[in-house]
């Protein structure tokens, strides 16, 4: 084989490296990658662009544009018994007060979110864009709980407003639980939710 040859076939081969390390799975790039990546996500984008696969794809790619190189922050052990107790109560008062707990889940998310290096919620887009990066499969939860904390959940009947709060408790786990720098026993557990928070006919 000629020296000529060989330089094409190396570059051939340095090329589909890094196609794979740029557009590989979980990297957002392609169908199948953005697919993997998004989950949940990515079918409510095509829904939401009513069908229009190209459409929701471009939304999608962008976002990881935006937000794919975010690194959250860990959180100082204090801070993070901290949220942890916060939460226990929040779903403790869900009991007496449905909708103020709501409320509180909602803004205690927000926070946790901008704690670990997240875009502020007074950004809602980038906030939302930026979690469904990253945890695509938990952020509707928190899509949930911000609609009923909302007014357009003011008539959210009990029941709608304890599944916001189960399903939000998912994306609220992940971020207060989930850093690499921590060791499992430095890891606090989180307490179980109060009966008016288990789902019906689940040892949840």
């Amino acid at each position: 084989m000629s020296t000529v040859l060989i330089v094409v076939a190396l570059i051939v081969v340095v090329a589909a490296v890094v196609a794979a390390v740029l557009y590989g799975p979980g990297k957002g790039g392609g169908r199948g990658g953005l697919k993997r990546r998004f989950g949940p996500e990515y079918e409510r984008a095509v829904n939401r662009h009513h069908g229009d696969v190209k459409a929701a794809e471009n939304e999608l790619t962008e976002r990881v544009r935006r937000h794919g190189e975010l690194r959250p922050r860990p959180l100082p052990a204090e801070a993070r018994d901290q949220y942890v107790a916060h939460w226990a109560g929040v779903q403790e008062r869900f009991v007496d007060s449905p909708r103020q707990a709501v409320v509180e889940a909602d803004k205690l998310i927000s926070r946790l979110a901008a704690d670990r290096g997240f875009p502020d919620a007074e950004q809602h887009a980038d906030h939302l864009d930026a979690l469904s990066v990253h945890h695509a499969h938990e952020v509707d939860g928190y899509r949930r709980v911000h609609q009923a904390a909302s007014e357009a959940g003011h008539d959210a009947s009990t029941e709608e407003l304890r599944e916001a709060m189960v399903a939000a408790r998912r994306l609220f786990e992940r971020l207060v639980l989930d850093a690499k720098e921590d060791s499992p026993r430095h890891r606090p557990g989180i307490p179980g939710r109060s009966p008016a928070l288990r789902p019906k006919g689940s040892g949840v």
